[in-house]
């Protein structure tokens, strides 16, 4: 077990997990998504934060709780190799569905000779870490992306390489006279935001507001490059679990429906009851969903009126007022 005076990291960490009885190394848990963050927080005794910092290294040893996304995964796994040292005990877990067979795989290709144990619908693999890391790391981490040609993302954000379908519906629908002050509610990293600061060049304020640590820092460099002139504030926020203390007259979103692989539209009707409470009297919430998703109700029970604007194939553009 590891021992009094070692150093562990905790990628991807969850509250929830019991470390096992002689567990005694210092502990520092690594998640970018507010809401687990905070439960982490609650929960748990360890040092977290949403990212590395420089004084991240030299860890004894690492364990890696993987996640749905492919990309993330690896970068999860070069993260690890990158800031232990040599010899150290790297351990990844995860279930089937999220993809920790297809990640032992790849493992085995580049070279790690990885022992792994099964349990129920998941999985444990553990290797120990190389003294040369430099080529592992390399097919490992993958570099930022351009969506769209100018946006930088990244993997592990929500549709990191293209401006999803939905979001492309309500940028067309964006208003071009608007000057007041806007809010996006679960930003991303920043397409709505930069496509209202050029449909609307008088908007006053945009404040963006996302969970995804690293998509909030992508959506600052796109806010950044793509429209300077505008002023934008950006929170690191839990929207479906953290107050907004600000009020705004136009709040755009497209809120997610998704609870790891199950549809939720708990989480949209969430967004809905926030974005009502942080609108200025005659505020307007401007919305899209996937067309199956039950909002309307949620809508008519919060704001003084609402309608559809328009809908194709798959999505529906909703609009509300205060």
């Amino acid at each position: 077990m590891p021992a009094a005076g070692q150093r562990f990291i905790f990628v991807g960490a969850e509250a929830g997990n019991a470390l096992p009885e002689g567990f005694a190394a210092e502990l520092t848990g690594i998640q970018p998504f507010r809401p687990l963050f905070r439960a982490l927080e609650r929960q748990s005794g360890m040092v977290t934060r949403p990212d590395f910092g420089a004084e991240d290294t030299g860890f004894d040893g690492a364990l890696i709780l993987v996640g749905k996304h492919k990309g993330e995964n690896e970068n999860r796994i070069a993260q690890a190799l990158e800031r232990t040292t040599p010899g150290a005990l790297i351990v990844a877990a995860g279930g089937k569905e999220d993809g920790i067979q297809a990640l032992r795989k790849r493992l085995f290709k580049l070279g790690l000779d990885c022992e792994h144990m099964p349990k129920f619908h998941g999985q444990a693999l553990w290797f120990q870490r190389p003294e040369e890391i430099n080529a592992l790391v390399g097919s490992l981490k993958s570099e930022p992306v351009l969506a769209e040609g100018r946006f930088e993302a990244a993997a592990g954000m929500f549709s990191h390489d293209r401006a999803d379908p939905g979001s492309q519906l309500l940028a067309e629908r964006l208003p071009e006279d608007f000057n007041g002050k806007a809010a996006d509610f679960g930003a991303g990293w920043g397409y709505l935001s930069v496509m209202l600061a050029e449909r609307a060049p008088r908007v006053k304020i945009i404040d963006l507001y996302e969970a995804h640590y690293g998509a909030l820092e992508a959506a600052k460099k796109n806010m950044a490059t793509l429209c300077p002139d505008v002023t934008a504030h950006f929170h690191w926020h839990d929207i479906a679990g953290e107050e907004v203390k600000v009020k705004y007259d136009l709040i755009i979103m497209n809120p997610p429906f998704h609870e790891g692989h199950a549809t939720e539209p708990g989480l949209g009707q969430a967004f809905i009851k926030r974005a009502s409470e942080s609108l200025v009297s005659s505020g307007e919430l401007l919305m899209v969903a996937n067309r199956g998703l039950p909002y309307e109700d949620v809508l008519a029970a919060h704001f003084r009126s609402s309608h559809e604007v328009c809908r194709n194939a798959r999505f529906k553009i909703l609009s509300a007022h205060k």
